[in-house]
């Protein structure tokens, strides 16, 4: 079963678009949420390079980005590759 971890805020738009996504795809995930735990926040950007913005995805413990990312990695079919790294 693959692993997806999605960093999140309580107001964040872009992130319920991300859940709405995966959901669609009948995926689950781990959210983590940085305003409510400011630890996470710090573990959040030490996993993203530095990248302040919420959503951060991660699938099988690669950074796949942002909301838009994981859109663009749905559409290239890199999304599939990665979800598929976790079931062998």
């Amino acid at each position: 079963m693959p692993t997806i971890e999605m960093y999140t805020t309580a107001v964040c738009g872009y992130c319920v678009a991300a859940k709405n996504l995966l959901k669609a795809r009948g995926l689950s995930w781990q959210e983590i949420r940085v305003d409510a735990d400011p630890a996470r926040r710090e573990e959040m950007l030490a996993r993203a390079a530095g990248q302040r913005t919420v959503p951060q995805i991660f699938v099988n413990g690669h950074h796949v980005g942002g909301y838009t990312d994981l859109v663009a990695a749905e559409r290239s079919g890199r999304l599939a590759e990665m979800l598929a790294e976790g079931v062998r």
